[in-house]
């Protein structure tokens, strides 16, 4: 995760929505796909049972399901955040890239407070934080990829006087 300061300013930023969108979307579809890679490598390769018991299944079973929804939901919860930050907020990406990261401790913490065996405790939190870091980093990227310094999206510059 790199803060580009370039981007990262104190002037008015406008993002272009679509962009910001849908590369939001793109990212829940990561975000669940890490999810649903992460449950088949820790029951089908390593054989911990992962939010299910383990004759569940290679995928576990529903529950991998909202575990994969919820990540994707996360991710385009995450793009509104970062949508209402770059309209309003000074260096939009560095509080983005915080409060995330602060977020992201905190789900890969949540497994430890749940009654299931060690190993599935820890590989759940590894889940958490390797879609937690896919979510920050893309949408890091997706931000400054939409960001307009001083001007709407879609607009030219108005030509100047002769």
């Amino acid at each position: 995760m790199a803060i580009h300061d370039e981007l990262d300013l104190d002037e008015p930023v406008v993002p272009s929505a679509s962009r910001l969108w849908t590369g939001g979307v793109a990212t829940a579809v990561v975000a669940a796909l890490v999810v649903v890679a992460g449950v088949y490598i820790c029951r089908g390769v390593l054989g911990i049972p992962v939010l299910a018991p383990s004759g569940a299944g290679d995928l576990g079973n529903s529950s991998t399901a909202v575990y994969a929804g919820l990540a994707a939901a996360s991710a385009l919860l995450c793009t509104g955040l970062l949508h209402l930050l770059l309209l309003e907020v000074p260096r939009p990406i560095t509080f983005f890239i915080w409060i995330t990261v602060l977020a992201d401790v905190i789900v890969a913490a949540a497994p430890f407070t749940q009654p299931a065996p060690t190993d599935s405790k820890m590989f759940t939190a590894v889940i958490n934080l390797v879609a937690g870091v896919a979510v920050i980093s893309l949408l890091s990227g997706v931000a400054q990829s939409a960001i307009r310094i001083g001007r709407p999206a879609g607009r030219a510059p108005a030509p100047r006087p002769r």
